[in-house]
């Protein structure tokens, strides 16, 4: 039992992976327990266990595996993240559960897998179950199936995908294994159950007994639908009402509809695999099929036929295949193969659907002129094969077809084309069957039900009664006004026997009630609302289907008023039924009508009639005008009337008074009795003649207005137009116009005649009276308002002078909309329901006038020679043929839809190689779709979408010429066509960048405008999907702008099912993509109902478009009660409208206040306020700067708003009334807590607006706004938001405005304001704006500012000072001489808080004063005792909270976007980046330094306890891809991986106070860093982790080294530990390059703090741990990223040399530093960014400039800044001047300058090397040289001195020659040589006199080696780089001549020497030639200081990885002695020296 004692101590995860089973039985069973007792599934626990749960499932024991399955399925069930187990697990049941004979391991097993799709994860599931189907163990298949079978029947064929069981099911039913075919069985009746016979054909080739079987079993189950019974997450609203419908007993009312819901229709067809034909056709087909011998073409036919009996054929180009068949059809003489071709037909188009719609244009008119044929197995054939075409194209696209064949003569073709249309119409629905498509075939069918033959008349009564069912009657009734009744009854009697493919009766019903059409009280529901809302409204009566119809204006797809009788109709109006037919009453004779009409008027009248005295005819007409109107309607004989008022003298009347009475009581009659068109035609010539009148001309048009309300204005016009162009009268023809013109905008434009009219117009506009050419031009623009641009069209040919007029009027009309009807029917319709429709009627009458143009038939100049030019492999031919059918396309102008073999012709062109070609095919395709019209939309599928294609050309030009193609082809087709099929999806799915986006944008544009699409365009969702995760970055960004639109028609659901395919990563990036689209996502158009404005509840038409909208299910989305995420306000869909059009639909003011007020008051717009940005980035909109707000910015501010800020707040925030605003700043601080992510979306707009505040005279207002500011900058800190630049800027000058207020209650809330957003936006920053605010005019802002000033840099020391201390101090110290007193007061107390902070410093910052300014400065210097230093309460208070939250925060989770550590580092460093003049530290992290440095004890307390992480189960589960950035979503928790959250927890934990657990944080990464397949998880972590560490380095060297209680072992333990951390780290350098230029800044100045901390020294390990710092050093500069590692540095070197306080030393460490940079840049010059280092130069420059760093005390600044530029100088060579563009005032810069002089030199230099003679060997300097060569032989020295090889030979042979020579003048070889060259050369000659002097003249090759050190040993030695690594024996050029500048540095650093004081280089080299032994020994002395020194601080430094210590580094070719060494040699020279000297 001991070992139980052992385990039973383990935690349960330990327990659960013990060896003992007996350890894990118990740990599974602990665990079982703990999952069913925690409560919230996102636990953090939970993910303690991802990695284990497939050791649950798979344990090798029994038992223990039993209880793992338990634990398991509890897991499962409860933890939020059990998803992403779900592949392994899976994996795991099937493989090591479904083969164990125990029963109860298998039912877990199915448990488990059933419960995982409950969690949704239902894909991968079935996939692991399919896998299973493929092992070899039978007993895991049965398993397997079971399971499958299981799921079906529960979750139900929605939720389990049967395509790939139904594939795999014929396999199973051949198994060998009984068990696994009975569990097949027994899964085929399940699916059954679910799809009916959908299972039929994928099963029809098993096993005969077997299917015999199952049909037996089929026949049992029963008939009704089954239903889910259990329910996936997502789906608990399903869940309760099923739940309740249970307890209600079964099917409770609605229950149908839910079936319906439910149980999806399954396609046969889409559960079986394609079959691809085309490559399986007979070799010799196409031979066969043209051969004589019918028998050959029967067999190529039966071998088609044989192929296309495949149900499922794959897509491909079948138009060949299609053309030869066609020529059969309509060719061949044997009737048998018509019929064979015909069955082969069909069943292509039965096989390829969709896919055959492009074929179907070409076939149709072929068959239907074959149905000539008697045979009935032919004319069978042909039917099947025509009904088949029909269903893979609309009727739309054959109509052209069908209606040209109506007129044929034949009888059985026109009774078969009657028939097939009425089959056709069976297939329709109200929507697809609109009253543009009804009314050319109700007029063709109308003649045939008149026909000679009765077959054909029976037939069209058919196909008229399918309509009448289809459409309704209220649709269809209009176009048989003229049907008389015994016909009209035919019509419905075979309407009422019809069986609709899709059901229901829909129309009919409502419409019988009433036969007299009374428009606008029967039901509405006309077209599209009919069968869908059937549907929709699940079992709703006729009655009910009224009221939202009245409501919403109409539906939206076509509808025309009813009582708009097609061809006119006298009875329309509402008069008796009888009358509407009576288009012409007979023509009554005179004697008649005198005999009538004298029976109703006086007989005295009737006598005066024609009397020769114009007054009894006035008193006749007065008589006859009451007798009118006192007559009824029914008692009017209107024909007697006008008949008698047309008698002698009638209209040649010649009194005017009387024909005006005449003229008016035709008006009347017409107005109040039954006037027939006969009646009119009686008085309508007079009327004509009478309007041009001047005085009875409008006594004319009233009369004449009557009739065209009586009679119709279409007939009333044209008879009209006819009568007035038939005289000459020409006042008469512009005053008919005028009336026209007039009418049609009272009576609408419905119905009118355009073609006569033109005709009419045209003869006007050539009148020779302007009048005419006026009025006729005037109808033109009336008549342009409603057809629109086609009218153009009938004018091209007129003058160009007339056509410009006619353009004008045009262009005065657009933008005018149709002014609604007054007259006509409208006036009589009782409801806004014909208002609504009148858009509809616009768009009819636009189709008609393209109807009605004269269209040319250009098939027959297509000729097969012109075709095969297009085709000629010669380009200019095809050129030729391209220009000959541009030409044939010009002269037509109109054309018919039939062109011939054009379009396969054309489409070939589409992929000319010639591009040129290209462009010319898309020119014509663009000019085909103006000349065909609309009737191009049947060539979309042939023609249209090879256009898509060419949108992926490489050319840029081709593909703007396809896509303008594309758009002039959807203006004439709209987009239906395009969007039916897969051939959208299949273009989309090329992986073609261009194509991708190109076709995407085009999307985007197209789809927002269309208000229903085909279910089709859901296909293409995949590839969209695939386009959001393409390579291409454009592609990616046109498929997110795709996005909104295609959810608004698809609706969310289906888009988020359709992720369920992708893989687990992509699908969360694209949910959350989905996620920000729906936030965006317009609303869909409206029906463009006029009258929606008036729409009773204002939100109608949005919200009942769903209903009548075609696609239901997409509709329906926009309808559904689910809160949307932005809970949009009361008015449903109208407040997603808003979004999109950025207003909203008027709301009506009876709303209730309340409900207009719930929901959110801030809508998070995604990336709003990054667009806002941008565009104010990009001047798109005004910058937020002024002195007072304009209104221009209150007004851009307002817009800006609109779209996310609650409507109802918006008006109060921008009302007039103050008190207004301090109701919406009272309701912004009740939602400021529960709305911080909207508040956090806004921010930029909330603080816009509370600038505008300030501004506000009223101070209750202002308090309010301050009170809110403060709470919400408290909000901000605590969400750790930063506030961007643009916030900032827009809003903190405008609150330091305010903290010059007078009243001292403001000011102090403005200060505290400050003081807290400097939690959210750096110290610095503030600064700057507070700097500005102390320039104001008014006295009590700058001295408030002043004092802030000095709080800032109390709190934040000097660092905050912007942009320079110094520069920041003169200006405060400006204000002490300010008139007013406070602000002096200010002014010098801020001055002495810098003097407590900073010292005696201050006063050298400040620079010169006046003497009073000066003197009142140090008086209150005085007076104030100095502070001590500690810090102050505020920074105590502020910034632990601050400390926290930059370093110890896990995740990350808010910041303004969501951005990692690194990526806000990053930016806060480029706030405070190189514009300004000193790289500050990003003021994060200063603060926290500073913090922890005074105020340990509050960190230590805030740091949570450590909590111990497992790393390795971590890492097991989750190789750690790096989340791509993106915006925060609701789900980002989710996302976000537990790894980076611990690694940000444990980094956090590095800077902790407590040293025990900074260790045990930095030995956990250690792990992480060690391994390298792990280390990757470090990445994007590296820069927190350094500041974490340098941080660390800090608090030790301040905190932990000052306190005596600690134990000095624990500090080197900790310091060991973090230089073995950032040893490891800097071995990889992928992670090193990861360090940015701040952080290795403050890294670097750690690092080198800690080497020359004396107290280090002083420890047991202190030298170690030195050692180990300097090798971290070289790792540091080596590894990292070159160019940010050289930045660091030099702004290290710039703040070392300013800071007073630095010790020489550190800036010598630096210096070092940068010399072996130096040394290493010819290897890493490539990588370096050039502009910014040299940038940084400038700026070093500009900071000290040359003559301020001459004064420096040290010469090596300077040095160490020429070497820097002049190895750049020789490494880039003059391209380096092209390297300064970041450097914004180049002319200022001292750098330029620089660069030039040592590009000059160096210029010369390389010149004198040009020609040098490379020869090595040393030429020894002949002693009798004549002085003629003493030229060349300097000349040859200097050559070698300036050549990497010699130089240490040419030195010192010039020593050697100057020795000889000492008079020899070498002045003229320096002069003109660079300054660099000329110090080389005197410090070399300086070091080899050395050498000989001091060693006894050994030679200068075996010289001492001088001791090198790396680059930062902490010696005051001066070394500018080290030769490390150079012991192979190389002689490495520059190392050599290195080593010994450097001795001779060091000697010349210790004298003090500085450059001045040298002797120039000629006097040295003339210097006797032994020196003073004096001067040596001093040198040597301290020489030999410095050793000890550097011995002392480094016995054993190991000075590179590489190395061990005992080979000194950096020696020189031929010696290596170690350091030790060296020492020794100098103690004996030294000793030697001394003796020689007594």
């Amino acid at each position: 039992m001991g070992d139980d004692s052992e385990w039973m101590k383990l935690s349960i995860d330990q327990k659960c992976e013990h060896k003992l089973w007996k350890a894990r039985v118990n740990g599974y069973e602990e665990a079982l327990k703990l999952f069913q007792k925690i409560e919230d599934e996102k636990s953090p626990e939970w993910s303690k266990y991802l990695g284990l749960i497939k050791k649950f499932v798979t344990d090798s024991n029994a038992v223990a595996q039993l209880k793992g399955l338990e634990a398991a399925l509890a897991y499962v069930e409860n933890a939020h993240v059990a998803g992403k187990t779900t592949g392994e697990v899976i994996s795991g049941v099937v493989n090591k559960v479904f083969n164990q004979p125990k029963a109860r391991a298998k039912e877990l097993g199915i448990d488990i897998c059933l419960m995982y799709i409950e969690i949704e994860k239902g894909e991968p599931v079935q996939e692991e179950l399919l896998k299973g189907l493929d092992n070899k163990n039978p007993k895991i298949i049965v398993a397997c199936i079971e399971t499958s079978r299981k799921a079906l029947s529960e979750f139900g064929s929605k939720i389990i995908s049967l395509k790939p069981i139904i594939k795999v099911l014929p396999k199973l039913f051949e198994s060998r294994e009984k068990a696994v075919r009975d569990e097949a069985k027994l899964l085929a009746v399940e699916i059954y159950r679910w799809i009916r016979d959908a299972l039929r054909p994928p099963l029809q080739n098993i096993n005969s007994v077997q299917l015999k079987e199952l049909e037996e079993e089929w026949v049992k189950l029963p008939p009704a639908a089954p239903k889910q019974t259990r329910f996936l997450r997502s789906q608990q609203e399903l869940k309760a009402k099923f739940e309740q419908q249970q307890a209600a007993g079964g099917d409770a009312d609605g229950g149908g509809d839910d079936g319906d819901e439910v149980v999806p229709q399954v396609d046969a067809y889409e559960l079986l695999e394609a079959v691809e034909i085309l490559s399986k056709l007979p070799k010799d087909f196409y031979d066969k099929i043209e051969a004589k011998k019918w028998q050959e073409r029967k067999e190529a036919l039966e071998a088609v036929e044989m192929l296309v009996k495949n149900p499922k054929l794959e897509a491909g180009d079948y138009a060949d295949l299609v053309k030869v068949l066609k020529k059969v059809v309509g060719k061949d003489t044997n009737v048998m193969l018509v019929a064979l071709a015909a069955k082969c037909l069909a069943g292509l188009a039965t096989g390829l659907r969709k896919k055959f719609g492009q074929y179907a244009g070409q076939v149709v008119p072929t068959i239907l002129e074959k149905f000539k044929e008697k045979k009935p197995q032919v004319v069978q054939a042909l039917q099947e094969a025509i009904d088949a075409i029909f269903l893979t194209t609309t009727l739309q696209n054959i109509s052209e077809d069908i209606l040209a064949v109506m007129d044929n003569k034949n009888p059985t073709i026109k009774q078969q084309t009657s028939l097939f249309i009425a089959r056709s119409f069976r297939h329709c629905t109200p929507s697809t069957l609109p009253k543009s498509l009804l009314k050319p075939f109700c007029a063709a069918l109308l003649k045939h039900i008149n026909d000679s033959a009765p077959e054909v008349r029976d037939a069209a009564f058919e196909a008229l009664g399918t309509a009448l069912k289809v459409a309704g009657e209220k649709a269809v009734n209009p176009f048989l006004a003229d049907v008389d009744k015994l016909k009209l009854d035919r019509i419905k009697e075979c309407a009422e026997k019809v069986e609709l493919a899709y059901g229901k009766n829909t129309g009919g019903a409502a419409d019988k009630k009433e036969c007299k059409p009374a428009a606008g009280k029967t039901s509405v529901l006309s077209g599209a609302a009919g069968d869908k809302d059937t549907k929709d409204t699940s079992a709703k009566s006729g009655p009910l289907k009224k009221a939202p119809a009245a409501k919403s204006g109409g539906p939206p797809k076509k509808g025309k008023p009813t009582a708009v009788a097609g061809a006119g109709g006298a009875g329309t109006k509402g008069k008796k039924g009888s009358e509407t037919k009576e288009i012409f009453e007979p023509e009554l004779s005179i004697e008649v009508c005198e005999e009538r009409a004298s029976a109703v008027l006086p007989a005295s009248c009737i006598q005066q009639l024609d009397s020769g005295n114009w007054k009894e005819r006035l008193a006749c007409m007065e008589e006859f005008q009451k007798a009118v109107e006192l007559m009824e309607r029914s008692e009017m004989p209107c024909q007697a009337l006008v008949r008698m008022l047309a008698k002698k003298p009638g209209w040649k009347e010649t009194n005017f008074q009387v024909m005006q009475m005449k003229l008016h009581i035709v008006a009347l009659i017409a107005q109040k009795g039954n006037f027939s068109k006969t009646s009119a035609q009686i008085v309508l010539d007079g009327l004509v003649d009478k309007i041009g009148d001047v005085k009875c001309g409008s006594n004319a048009k009233e009369a004449m207005t009557a009739i065209a309300e009586a009679c119709l204005l279409p007939w009333t016009a044209e008879q009209v137009m006819s009568m007035a162009f038939s005289q000459k009268n020409p006042k008469n023809q512009s005053e008919t116009l005028n009336w026209l013109s007039n009418a049609i905008k009272e009576f609408g434009f419905f119905g009118l005649n355009v073609k006569a009219f033109i005709s009419n117009v045209k003869t006007a506009l050539a009148a020779t009276n302007p009048a005419v050419r006026i009025a006729a031009i005037t109808l033109l623009g009336v008549m342009y308002l409603y057809v629109g641009p086609p009218l153009r069209m009938f004018f091209e040919d007129e003058k160009p002078a007339l056509l410009s007029q006619i353009d004008a009027e045009f262009e005065k009309m657009q933008g005018q909309s149709a002014p609604a009807p007054t007259r006509g029917t409208a006036r009589h319709s009782g409801g806004s329901g014909d208002d609504g429709e009148e858009g509809d009627e616009q768009e009819d009458i636009g189709n008609d006038v393209v109807d009605l143009l004269p269209r040319t038939e250009i098939s027959d100049k297509i000729t097969a020679e012109l075709v095969s030019k297009i085709g000629d492999k010669n380009w200019k031919i095809r050129k030729e043929g391209l220009d000959e059918v541009t030409s044939i396309i010009n002269d037509a102008k109109f054309i018919q839809p039939n062109i011939g073999e054009l379009p396969a012709a054309l489409k070939f062109r589409l992929n000319d190689s010639n591009k040129i070609l290209v462009q010319q095919t898309l020119s014509i395709l663009q000019q085909l779709a103006m000349a065909m019209g609309p009737n191009i939309r049947q060539h979309v599928k042939n023609l249209g979408i090879p256009i898509i294609t060419v949108l992926g050309d490489s050319k840029n030009n081709v593909r703007a010429a396809a896509l303008a193609t594309v758009n002039a082809w959807t203006e004439q087709t709209g987009m239906k066509e395009w969007l039916e099929g897969e051939d959208l999806s299949e273009e989309l799915k090329k992986e073609n960048p261009f194509l991708r986006q190109e076709l995407l944008g085009w999307l985007a544009d197209k789809l927002p405008t269309l208000r229903s699409v085909p279910s089709d365009l859901l296909l293409c969702v995949p590839h969209l999907y695939s386009c959001l995760e393409d390579r291409n970055g454009d592609v990616r960004k046109k498929a997110q702008d795709a996005l909104p639109f295609f959810m608004m028609h698809l609706g969310f659901e289906k888009m988020a099912k359709a992720t369920g395919k992708l893989k687990p990563t992509s699908k969360d990036q694209v949910l959350v993509m989905l996620e920000k689209a729906k936030a965006i996502m317009p609303a869909k158009p409206a029906a463009p109902a006029k009258a929606s404005s008036r729409v009773v509840g204002g939100t109608a038409p949005a919200k009942f478009q769903s209903a009548s909208a075609p696609a239901e299910d997409s509709g329906s989305s926009t309808m559904e009660p689910k809160p949307d995420p932005k809970k949009a306000k009361a008015g449903g869909a109208a407040s997603k409208a808003k979004g999109a059009q950025g207003k909203k639909v008027p709301s009506k003011p009876n709303l209730k206040e309340d409900d207009d007020k719930s929901g959110p008051i801030f809508i998070i717009v995604p990336n709003g306020k990054e667009q806002r940005m941008k565009d104010e980035k990009g001047l798109k909109v005004l910058k937020w700067n002024f002195t007072t707000p304009r209104d221009e910015y209150i007004e851009q501010l307002k817009t800006q708003m609109s779209s996310c800020v609650a409507r109802w707040l918006q008006d109060e925030m921008f009302h007039t009334d103050f008190q207004h605003h301090n109701k919406a700043l009272a309701v912004m601080v009740e939602h400021l807590e529960s709305e911080k992510d909207g508040v956090i979306s806004c921010l930029d707009l909330i603080l816009k607006w509370l600038t505008l505040r300030f501004f506000d005279t009223n101070t209750s207002v202002l308090m309010k706004a301050l009170e809110y500011l403060k709470l919400l900058f408290t909000l901000l800190s605590q969400e750790e938001y930063h506030l961007t630049e643009n916030e900032a800027s827009s809003f903190i000058p405008y609150l330091i405005l305010k903290v010059g207020e007078s009243k001292d209650v403001i000011r102090k809330d403005v200060r505290a304001i400050l003081n807290r957003m400097c939690l959210i936006y750096p110290a610095s920053k503030m600064f700057t704006f507070i700097m500005e605010g102390t320039k104001s005019k008014n006295s009590k802002q700058r001295s408030e500012c002043l004092e802030e000033l000095g709080c800032l840099v109390e709190s934040y020391g000097m660092n905050v000072c912007q942009p320079t201390p110094g520069k920041a101090l003169k200006e405060m110290a400006i204000h002490i001489g300010d008139r007013d007193n406070t602000v002096r007061n200010a002014a010098l107390n801020t001055i002495v808080t810098v003097y407590n902070v900073h010292g005696d410093q201050v006063f050298k910052l400040i620079g010169n004063l006046s003497e009073k300014d000066m003197s009142m400065l140090e008086e209150r210097i005085k007076r104030s005792a100095k502070r001590p230093a500690a810090a102050p309460v505020r920074q105590a208070e502020e910034k632990p909270q601050r400390a926290q939250s930059t370093n110890a925060n896990a995740s990350m989770l808010r910041k303004g976007p969501a951005e990692d550590m690194s990526s806000r580092l990053n930016q806060a460093r480029n706030m405070s980046g190189h514009s300004e003049t000193t790289h500050t530290v990003p003021r994060e992290f200063q603060l926290d330094l500073d913090e922890i440095e005074n105020d340990n004890s509050t960190v230590r307390c805030e740091m949570p306890a450590l909590v111990q992480h497992k790393l390795d189960d971590i890492f097991e589960p989750v190789l750690i891809p790096e989340p791509k950035i993106r915006a925060v979503s609701p789900h980002f928790d989710d996302m976000h991986s537990n790894t980076a959250s611990t690694i940000n927890f444990v980094i956090s934990q590095v800077a902790s106070g407590d040293i025990n657990t900074s260790i045990q944080a930095l030995a956990q990464i250690d792990e992480v860093l060690r391994q390298e397949d792990k280390a990757e998880a470090m990445s994007g972590h590296i820069d927190q982790f350094l500041i974490a560490t340098f941080m660390q380095l800090r608090l030790i060297y301040n905190t932990h080294m000052a306190d005596e209680k600690l134990d000095k072992d624990e500090i080197v333990k900790l310091y060991s530990c973090i230089i073995g951390n950032m040893i490891s780290l800097f071995q990889m350098e992928s992670l090193a390059r990861e360090a940015s230029t701040g952080v290795l800044k403050d890294l670097m100045h750690g690092l080198i703090t800690l080497m020359l901390d004396s107290r280090v020294e002083d420890l047991e390990e202190g030298q170690q741990v030195i050692r180990s710092v300097n090798l971290l050093v070289v790792k540091v500069l080596e590894k990292s990223d070159q160019t940010n590692i050289l930045s660091a540095l030099l702004v290290l070197l710039q703040d070392s040399l300013l800071a007073t306080a630095s010790s020489p030393k550190f800036s010598e460490l630096v210096m070092k530093c940068l010399w072996r940079m130096v040394r290493l840049l010819p290897e890493t010059i490539n990588s370096i960014n050039l502009d910014r280092i040299l940038l940084d130069i400038h700026i070093f420059m500009k900071v000290f400039p040359k003559e301020k760093l001459k004064q420096c005390k040290s010469e090596f600044p300077i040095r160490t800044l020429k070497t820097l530029l002049h190895t750049l100088c020789k490494l880039k060579g003059p391209k380096i001047l092209d390297h300064l563009t970041m450097i914004e005032n180049k002319n200022e810069s001292e750098l330029e300058a620089h660069l030039c002089r040592v590009m000059k030199h160096s210029m010369d230099q390389t010149g004198s090397k040009a020609d040098k003679d490379t020869e090595k060997g040393a030429s020894r300097i002949d002693e009798k040289s004549s002085k003629a060569k003493v030229n060349d032989i300097l000349a040859e020295i200097f050559k070698k001195i300036g050549s990497k090889e010699n130089t240490k030979e040419g030195l010192a042979e010039l020593y050697e020659y100057k020795k000889k020579y000492s008079d020899a003048d070498i002045e003229p070889f320096l002069k003109n040589s660079s300054q660099f060259f000329q110090s080389y050369v005197e410090r070399g000659l300086r070091l080899i006199e050395m050498e000989r002097e001091g060693k006894g003249r050994i030679p200068s090759s075996t010289g001492i080696s001088p001791q090198t050190e790396v680059a930062c040993v902490p010696t005051s030695t001066n070394t500018v780089s080290s030769s490390i690594g150079n012991t192979n024996g190389e002689e490495v050029g520059p190392s050599v001549y290195l080593e010994r500048l450097k001795i001779l540095r060091q000697r010349c650093g210790l004298d003090n020497a500085k450059q001045e004081d040298r002797p120039p280089l000629t006097s040295l080299l003339s210097k006797p030639a032994a020196p003073t032994v004096a001067s040596s020994t001093d040198m040597l002395h301290s020489k030999l200081s410095q050793l000890r020194e550097s011995r002392e601080h480094y016995q054993h430094l190991d000075l590179d990885s590489n190395q061990t210590h005992s080979s000194g580094l950096g020696t020189t070719t031929s010696s290596s002695s170690s350091t030790a060494a060296n020492i020794d040699d100098l103690k004996k020279r030294l000793e030697r020296i001394k003796s020689s000297r007594k």
